[in-house]
């Protein structure tokens, strides 16, 4: 039990967290993923490389820092982290490795004339807090996902049944499940967590589902990443027929119900959950405005797809930006998406419910555009690629 004594003392560390909060996460991480191999595969080695992750973390302690009297106030925060865990499979016995190596790491950090015992076992007690949330949180999502009608826990065997090229950058994955069962349904927006072997080394990773549920197969659409290890390797290496681990999906980026119009807004391979997102809403009868931005039409996928929809769909539009169009691109705007262009596309009633995703600039100008046109910012959902950061710097 957290005492009041050691909230003050983990609320009197904020200002150290604030100056120095991210040379102590990644020496958090050289601790944990150096000594631990076993929690190695539930990171992703190029958001270390990025520093993205420590950013995140140190992010995320500061927040939990400041609102240890009112866990509350973290608001979403707590959610995106409860399902990127879960989609990774954390379990309840990562949590002690990760919390021995941040006390550690506060020790040797700060030293021991700032981290004192006191210190220590107040963050001790602090951790322990948040780590008893996120287990019961987590385990609520894995038993409701065992219980589903074809649902599961922990890792099922799937096999790759097609492999679509979409872009001159993304292809697209169908996975049917081995054994031949029922597959569980899924909110649009959500992600499923992949687990490989790789040169005899476990990873993990989240895709979004790119495309509705139907009971037999799932599909995640993957962008080649530039030095990417697993985007690259499912490119070139993984063929239809073979077998790959899969976690049940989960995130809580997905489409509310609702009668307002819908916006969707995407660059990039942020298009994957709003593919999902338009399919489900496409009979709503509720006005669909759909915004996306590429670098030119070589690397746009699923324009054709779009299209066919808004022939048929009498309520639906569809704008599209090239940054960098090549001779004979036919979009509907040239270079990025500026405010003004964004007003032009959104509906006139600015009471809307707004869905953006694609690269984190893009999200912030984005985000900062809709707060000025007037759109309440309840309304405007948003989720992260990578580690959550501050889509405000």
């Amino acid at each position: 039990m957290l005492t009041s004594q050691q909230r003050a003392i983990v609320k009197s560390t904020v200002p150290l967290l604030e100056t120095g909060g991210e040379a102590l996460t990644r020496h958090f991480y050289k601790i944990m993923l150096g000594e631990y191999s076993e929690v190695r595969p539930l990171f992703n080695q190029a958001h270390q490389a990025s520093g993205d992750q420590p950013r995140a973390l140190a992010n995320g302690v500061l927040m939990y820092a400041r609102h240890i009297d009112q866990l509350e106030a973290l608001g979403p925060l707590v959610g995106k982290i409860i399902n990127k865990h879960v989609a990774l499979q954390v379990l309840p016995e990562h949590y002690p490795i990760v919390g021995a190596c941040l006390l550690r790491a506060i020790r040797e950090v700060l030293g021991a004339e700032v981290a004192t015992d006191e210190v220590i076992e107040a963050w001790a007690a602090a951790y322990q807090q948040l780590a008893d949330l996120l287990i019961g949180a987590e385990e609520e999502i894995y038993a409701a996902s065992a219980s589903a009608k074809g649902g599961w826990r922990g890792a099922r065997w799937f096999r790759l049944v097609r492999k679509d090229v979409e872009s001159a950058e993304i292809t697209s994955f169908y996975f049917a499940p081995e054994d031949g069962g029922e597959l569980m349904d899924f909110t649009p927006g959500q992600y499923i967590g992949l687990r490989l072997n790789l040169d005899g080394e476990e990873v993990r990773r989240n895709y979004s589902l790119s495309a509705l549920g139907n009971g037999r197969e799932y599909r995640i659409s993957v962008k080649r990443e530039q030095g990417g290890r697993v985007s690259n390797y499912l490119h070139d290496e993984f063929h239809v027929g073979d077998r790959i681990e899969l976690f049940a999906p989960a995130g809580d980026f997905v489409l509310r119900p609702g009668s307002k119009p819908l916006v969707l807004i995407t660059a990039g391979v942020g298009i994957t959950p709003a593919l999902a997102m338009l399919e489900a809403a496409q009979d709503s009868g509720r006005p669909i405005h759909f915004i996306h931005c590429a670098r030119n039409g070589a690397v746009h996928a699923f324009r054709d797809w779009i299209d066919e929809k808004v022939a048929a769909i009498p309520h639906l539009s569809r704008f599209f930006c090239y940054s960098e169009p090549h001779a004979g691109d036919q979009p509907d705007a040239e270079g990025l998406l500026s405010r003004e262009q964004l007003a032009q596309w959104l509906p006139t009633e600015r009471d809307l419910d707004a869905y953006f995703l694609g690269p984190k600039g893009f999200m912030s100008q984005v985000k900062k555009h809709l707060r000025e046109l007037g759109v309440p910012e309840r309304q405007c959902h948003y989720e992260f690629f990578g580690p959550a950061g501050a889509l405000e710097a």
